[in-house]
């Protein structure tokens, strides 16, 4: 990713970055997003990076040899490792809306920051809250104490979460509102579209600031506001 666009986008919270994609495809309409209320461990930060993902379980123990589970683990771990930077932690559970078991805590965030990732998305629990690292936010489903019978059931597959598809590779960009996987044809023009949003939004702003703001100045900075956007 040019390192232009990641500083923007790290920089911008998840609703400006589906807005601009809508300004970027000059409609209305861009669905690949998140619905329903998420926990964010981080509030003010932004998570943008491409998405590793996996599924996990935790209401039962897996009927699998434990060998298995172990490899599974491992090999779990070591994609996570291995993902293209800057990378995020997409994780499904499917036991999903009944989820108890709590992958992210604070081991799991930790070694995921340490092998260089960006943050974590998932529609399962987080726990530890005060114990996370910096610059790790984890983007989830619920909070809840235990871990229960959690194991890795498969690596690398589209999954999942609160309503959003994500295959392996996909662009993600989350926070505290939930995130979004951006299209591939917007990237080249996403920084363009986040200024021209940002501009345009502005007009309205402005003028909603300023002291001497009444009906009249609201009518005429909407005017110009509806001329200017998508």
């Amino acid at each position: 990713m040019d390192q232009t666009l990641l500083a923007l986008l790290s920089k911008v919270d998840t609703p400006t970055v589906c807005n601009a994609i809508e300004t970027v495809q000059g409609r209305r309409g861009f669905a690949g997003f998140t619905r329903g209320t998420m926990i964010c461990t981080q509030p003010g930060t932004a998570v943008v990076g491409y998405a590793a993902t996996a599924r996990i379980a935790a209401l039962a123990p897996s009927t699998e040899p434990p060998e298995v589970i172990r490899a599974r683990r491992m090999a779990y771990y070591k994609a996570m490792h291995d993902a293209p930077k800057p990378s995020v932690a997409v994780v499904e559970d499917l036991d999903f809306p009944n989820c108890i078991g709590a992958y992210w805590g604070e081991i799991n965030a930790t070694v995921h920051k340490g092998f260089g990732m960006a943050g974590a998305l998932t529609n399962g629990v987080v726990r530890d809250l005060a114990d996370h690292p910096e610059g790790f936010p984890v983007i989830a489903g619920s909070i809840g104490p235990s871990h229960g019978h959690v194991h890795v059931t498969e690596l690398g597959t589209q999954v999942r979460v609160f309503g959003l598809h994500v295959a392996q590779g996909d662009l993600i960009h989350a926070d505290r509102h939930g995130a979004l996987v951006v299209p591939p044809d917007v990237v080249p023009a996403l920084a363009e579209g986040i200024d021209k949003l940002l501009s345009t939004e502005k007009i309205i702003l402005d003028a909603a600031r300023r002291p001497d703001f009444d009906f009249a100045a609201f009518e005429a900075a909407w005017a110009a506001f509806e001329k200017a956007r998508t």
